[in-house]
């Protein structure tokens, strides 16, 4: 009885000298994945710190300065995020790269 699937090709890992270090094509791509989720990470926290902050009367307050407030939080966390931040993309970076070496 032939149990192979004629539709699917077999399963087969890569040949990777697990030695090797990561290319650096996979190591930037992971750095810029770990410095979007520092800078994601950092929003919400920022979100939350400003949460109780009033409305300041030079604006006038209202929806526009809400949204506003947000998408400047945005930009505080992607400019924290690519100064150095709180460490948080390394450890994603470091982790990525982990994922990827074969054993």
């Amino acid at each position: 009885m032939d149990t192979s699937n004629p539709i699917l090709p077999p399963i087969t890992a890569p040949s990777v000298d697990a030695a090797q270090p990561p290319s650096t094509a996979n190591a930037a791509a992971a750095h810029q994945a770990g410095e979007d989720f520092e800078a994601f990470f950092l929003s919400q926290v920022f979100e939350h710190m400003f949460n109780g902050v009033g409305n300041d009367p030079l604006f006038g307050g209202g929806q526009s300065e809400t949204i506003y407030r947000s998408l400047l939080l945005q930009q505080y966390s992607k400019v924290a995020a690519k100064s150095g931040g709180v460490g948080l993309a390394d450890a994603v970076q470091r982790e990525i790269l982990r994922a990827q070496e074969v054993k």
